[in-house]
């Protein structure tokens, strides 16, 4: 029976290793892990031979991505890929305040032209483009569905948290594909990978699978994925994102987090059960509280409000076609907790 995606029988094959690799492998962790990403374009890479800067800030994804390309022929800088049980005095988180290093590698060494970061546990992601330019996972997620429709010829849905980027349904709808929409946690998106219902789902937490692969998120995974990518097409990252945005047009999202007292919260509460008709001049067109309150607004804008479980905290999740909007509507959002609506 055919897949109804059109995913190919040998995109994702297992490829057989001997016992004699296995045994006189000096990680047999990575070996076995190679044998499960056959579907990764690793001679476009090392024919590039493109100079990349790998980071797994300490953590379990030590010598995995750099020595699989080295495999291939490709030579990567390394740095942080020693055991550290403090992650060098900062959380093993892949956004841009935690990558410093790389990101001064990237503006510094002209010939460095990808950066790629993994977190403690191997399992999210973090990408730098040449020039020390940090992108963040939404626009990563996009590049990665785009290429895998266009460019890898795999036609199938797409799965997408609650707080991550349209700009996925954009893409979807360019090629009369399915969009799902989860709460909140990576296990739904894993269903939809397990039951074959999507060839990508992602979060913009950096947490990305595709089909073929498991259904679980997995960092290395991701980056090599953008090592391919950006070995095969010759375009830089920031460059891949303007051929997106030129063909389904531009979105750009952002996330803040604000402290609440009790009162401010009970308010808050109140406030969600008459919103107003419009956020920062977008016309309000749907209101869904799957994880959070989401508003959709018109042109495929939309806020997303989502209390802590943890802390006093309110989560701001917005998108617009433009920063000037996303920024007034972050704005708009802050103003809609504490104060009135603009």
């Amino acid at each position: 029976m055919s897949k109804p995606w059109g995913l190919k029988p040998l995109s994702f094959r297992i490829r057989p290793v001997s016992l004699r690799t296995l045994i006189s492998s000096p990680d047999l962790a990575a070996c076995l892990w190679r044998t499960r990403v056959v579907g990764i374009g690793f001679k476009s890479i090392a024919n590039s031979q493109i100079k990349i800067i790998i980071d797994p800030m300490y953590g379990t994804a030590r010598g995995y991505i750099d020595r699989v390309l080295e495999e291939e022929g490709l030579k990567c800088k390394v740095i942080h890929d020693f055991r550290d049980p403090y992650f060098g005095g900062s959380a093993p988180d892949p956004m841009e305040s935690n990558l410093k290093e790389m990101i001064s590698w990237l503006k510094e060494d002209k010939k460095l032209i990808l950066g790629v970061a993994t977190d403690g546990d191997g399992d999210r992601f973090g990408i730098v483009d040449r020039g020390g330019v940090f992108i963040t996972p939404n626009l990563i997620l996009a590049i990665i569905y785009y290429y895998l429709i266009k460019h890898k010829g795999l036609m199938g849905g797409v799965g997408r948290s609650y707080a991550t980027t349209h700009l996925l349904d954009r893409i979807a709808r360019k090629y009369n594909q399915s969009v799902y929409e989860t709460p909140v946690g990576f296990k739904y998106l894993g269903e939809l990978i397990a039951n074959e219902k999507i060839i990508l789902g992602g979060e913009e937490s950096a947490g990305l699978s595709i089909c073929g692969h498991v259904p679980e998120k997995d960092g290395i995974l991701a980056g090599l994925l953008v090592v391919e990518i950006v070995s095969k097409r010759g375009l830089s990252v920031t460059e891949l994102i303007k051929e997106i945005f030129n063909e389904v047009g531009s979105l750009y999202s952002d996330r803040k987090n604000f402290l609440i007292t009790k009162e401010i919260r009970e308010r808050f509460k109140d406030k969600l059960k008459n919103i107003p008709n419009n956020f920062a001049g977008l016309k309000v067109i749907d209101k869904k509280e799957i994880d959070g309150v989401k508003i959709y607004l018109e042109k495929d804008s939309w806020l997303l409000f989502r209390e802590s479980g943890t802390e006093p905290v309110i989560r701001i999740y917005a998108e617009a076609e433009n920063k000037e909007t996303l920024n007034k509507l972050m704005e708009s959002g802050k103003n809609f907790i504490f104060g009135e609506v603009e």
